[in-house]
């Protein structure tokens, strides 16, 4: 082992897990009712019933927190997808259609969005692992509307590039420089590049 490598964590047993859980839904309430400003620790941890130590042990900062809940939401957006998936038949439509269903749901909860999309600007190294598993889980998202299991380096690229854009509409959009119908007409824009990236003749649907 590396000087910088460091061991894998034990998995969480069933009672940290619902500690965990109940942490997250405290930081996801907060931020609902008051946005980034609203989540402090102390009041986190009362929210959770939990002691203020036994949450830094679970979230070194409120940065780490709320990137964590963010997480947390695409990873229920990614559950509801799998049971609702989008039924369009193009992989660009059905990208588009994925990323405006979530847009939707953030715009239900906008100050939820705004802390969330706050802590992921702010976030440093010390947050990449955190950052780095929302990444992988919009990935994950997008793939999945796309119907790909093995996408070519072209495509992980576009990927790339739709999340980008995905990211960054989210900001102009919070900030209020674009309108929801703006933002969609972006996010339809950019999912063209999946059909450029599609290989000739494979199927779409």
């Amino acid at each position: 082992m590396t000087a910088e490598a460091k061991p894998a964590s034990p998995p969480l047993t069933e009672r940290q897990e619902a500690r965990r859980r109940r942490i997250l839904h405290a930081s996801a309430r907060l931020a609902g009712q008051g946005g980034f400003e609203a989540v402090q620790m102390r009041e986190v941890a009362e929210d959770a019933g939990v002691a203020l130590g036994t949450l830094y042990r679970y979230f070194p900062s409120k940065i780490h927190l709320l990137v964590a809940t963010m997480q947390d939401q695409l990873q229920h957006l990614h559950s509801t997808l799998h049971r609702r998936p989008p039924a369009d038949r193009g992989p660009a439509q059905r990208v588009a259609d994925t990323l405006m269903r979530a847009f939707r749901a953030l715009q239900r909860e906008p100050h939820l969005a705004d802390a969330m999309v706050r802590a992921l600007t702010f976030a440093d190294r010390s947050v990449s692992p955190e950052v780095d598993t929302v990444s992988r889980i919009t990935t994950a998202i997008i793939l999945d509307a796309m119907g790909l299991e093995d996408p070519t380096p072209e495509q992980l690229s576009a990927v790339r590039v739709i999340e980008h854009t995905w990211h960054s509409a989210l900001i102009t959009w919070l900030s209020g420089r674009a309108s929801i119908a703006q933002v969609k007409i972006d996010i339809e824009m950019v999912c063209r590049l999946i059909d450029v990236t599609w290989p000739e003749g494979a199927p779409q649907a």
